[in-house]
């Protein structure tokens, strides 16, 4: 019978502000382990996880990711027992503003990276700097409302604080949908730099 086994990793390298914890999510809820992953002070990424042995022997080697934007140099590992306090796998964000800024960092990235491969080919670099520039309106267009409405719920919780208890679940939907855009944006973002490649 497999054990279920807990271990901590810390992944060392290009591991922040590169979408390296959606990734870490995805690959855990698809093995069906539980646990989280969070960013350090200092760059690492601090992932505590919990499941069967084979998963998590799985796991750690998905997580090896050296495909750009994201270069894990180095994991350490810690087995210990199991808690089993977990009910699934999470990511545990930071305050909204740097995790808006993260999400901005990873397209950012992205786009500059298109624009250097874009340069290496002039045929394939015209046809892509079409795209990239109306990628680059539609984000700036989505960051413009993004930052209204950032700056709107900014706004309204320091005016409404003594009753955030009564209006967290409406706050809590609103930044799921906006999670989910930037997710989306991510993603597309992605793609377009791996159809550039």
């Amino acid at each position: 019978m497999d054990k279920i086994k807990r271990v901590t990793i810390i992944a060392k390298g290009e591991v922040q502000k590169v979408g390296y914890r959606n990734i870490i999510e995805k690959i855990a809820r698809k093995l069906q382990l539980t646990g989280y992953v969070e960013n350090l002070e200092g760059g690492d990424v601090k992932i505590v996880v919990e499941g069967k042995r084979n998963e998590l022997n799985e796991f750690i080697e998905k997580i090896k990711i050296s495909k750009f934007p994201i270069f894990v140099e180095k994991i350490e590992t810690s087995f210990t027992e199991p808690t089993k306090e977990f009910k699934y796998f999470k990511i545990k964000r930071g305050d909204w503003r740097e995790e808006f800024g993260e999400r901005f960092d990873v397209a950012g990235t992205l786009h500059y990276r298109s624009v250097e491969l874009g340069e290496k080919s002039v045929a394939l670099g015209e046809k892509n700097l079409k795209k990239l520039d109306n990628f680059h309106h539609d984000t700036i267009q989505r960051f413009d409302k993004l930052d209204d409405s950032f700056h709107s719920f900014h706004q309204d919780t320091v005016q409404r604080f003594d009753t955030v208890d009564v209006k967290y679940g409406k706050i809590s939907e609103n930044m799921d949908k906006i999670d989910e855009t930037l997710n989306k944006l991510a993603e597309a973002t992605l793609k377009l730099a791996e159809k550039v490649s």
